[in-house]
């Protein structure tokens, strides 16, 4: 517009020139041309005049219009200024967030690698300590057995259970194969020699033949009675019919008149007083009872209550029954083979094994408790290592989540600024 409004201030002149020009044109018409000429110059004139009017109006509002234009665009640069200084403290502040949190997580980069060592330092321990469990469950389940073996064979006399606990304790010391144990190994395969060599005795057929025995007894006969219950002398006592037999017919009566209230019977063995009526019952029910007596003994290896009840019956039978008859005979047989017939063995007073397991069990405990004490501190300093990753990491989360804000805010700032640009 300025370069429009000097071009007209230019024009003026010119036409001016142009109207001298014509006003001495028209000096030389003649007359009558003079009032048409002023005339024309005068509205030549005025419409230079409006037309540079116009043009000057025109130029003051678009030079009014500009200047608000330029106000308004330095306050935009103003406030565009201040956001941009805004936004590089901003990233200034993440920056040196950014290199604070990567020297952070080169550190822990750092620890962590010496942690992962450590760990798996304390894994190859762990694992060595895992097999040193089972070696010493097996070990202390070897032990147990043997112990169990000698409680068995020294309080049960029970051989067979002690020889197989010994061949268990055996097997759990193979699975080891540790070449450390043979000795001992050896020592408790001796031992099952030697109880495999010991006699064995049937104490489960001894109590069956002092039960049967038991049921025996009804059927033995009482010593003293004939087999029909008669006397065993009686003579001829029939009486005559002669009147010169008066006297033998009269003794004879008179005899058997006696023999009513007397019953005399011969007895070839020493004189024994003769049970009363009906207590031989209480004479069987003794010998019951001593013959279970017995039979309890037997498992409980009681070699003096089996002899003396043994015994016992035996005297009883041959006092009070009939030797000769066949089944008391047969009894008698019965009861003196099983009066020689052992129920105690000639068991080792202790073996040799246990003392030696024992001693390798307790040189395994103490190893174990060396291992335990030195796996404590390196079990701690694991787990402080573990925390400070875990505050590392949770810095780090707290960091990225810092930045997502500082973002969201930068967005919220520049919507503002985009409206009133447009």
């Amino acid at each position: 517009m300025t370069e429009q409004k000097n071009t007209n201030d230019n024009d003026l002149p010119k036409d001016a020139a142009k109207a001298d020009e014509n006003v001495r044109y028209q000096e030389v018409k003649p007359v009558n041309n003079k009032r048409s000429g002023l005339i024309g110059s005068a509205v030549a004139i005025l419409v230079i005049l409006a037309i540079g009017g116009s043009l000057y109006y025109y130029t003051n509002q678009q030079a009014s219009k500009l200047s608000v234009e330029n106000q308004s665009l330095k306050s935009e640069l103003t406030q565009l200024q201040q956001l941009q200084n805004t936004y590089q403290q901003r990233f200034d502040n993440i920056d040196s967030m950014f290199n604070s949190q990567k020297q952070t997580i080169d550190k822990l980069q750092n620890e962590r690698q010496t942690t992962e060592r450590q760990i798996q330092d304390l894994q190859t321990r762990f694992a060595a300590i895992s097999s040193a469990d089972v070696k010493s469950w097996l070990l202390a389940q070897a032990d147990f057995m043997v112990k169990m073996a000698g409680r068995k064979l020294w309080n049960d006399q029970d051989v067979v259970t002690a020889v197989s606990l010994l061949k268990g304790a055996d097997s759990s010391l193979a699975e080891m194969n540790d070449p450390s144990l043979l000795e001992i190994r050896r020592a408790i395969n001796e031992d099952i020699s030697n109880l495999a060599a010991l006699t064995k005795i049937d104490n489960d057929g001894i109590i069956l033949q002092l039960n049967q025995l038991a049921n025996q007894v009804d059927n033995l006969r009482l010593a003293g009675l004939e087999r029909n219950g008669s006397p065993m002398d009686k003579n001829d006592e029939t009486i005559s019919g002669s009147l010169s037999d008066w006297k033998q017919n009269l003794s004879k009566s008179w005899k058997s008149f006696m023999d009513d209230f007397i019953t005399i019977r011969r007895r070839d063995t020493a004189a024994v007083p003769l049970l009363a009526p009906n207590q031989d019952i209480y004479l069987r029910e003794n010998i019951r009872s001593r013959l279970l007596i017995a039979s309890q003994a037997v498992p409980r290896h009681q070699t003096e209550t089996y002899q003396q009840s043994l015994e016992a019956v035996s005297t009883w039978v041959r006092a009070y029954f009939d030797t000769s008859d066949p089944s008391t005979t047969a009894f008698l047989d019965t009861v003196s083979e099983l009066e020689k017939q052992p129920i105690t063995l000639a068991i080792p007073s202790e073996l040799k094994s246990p003392t030696l397991l024992e001693k390798r069990v307790e040189k395994q405990i103490r190893n174990l408790l060396a291992q335990n004490e030195y796996a404590e501190p390196q079990v701690a300093e694991a787990q402080a290592v573990e925390a400070q990753d875990a505050q590392a990491v949770e810095a780090e989360h707290n960091a990225s989540e810092s930045v997502q804000d500082a973002a969201a805010d930068s967005t919220t700032v520049d919507a503002p600024v985009t409206q009133q640009g447009e």
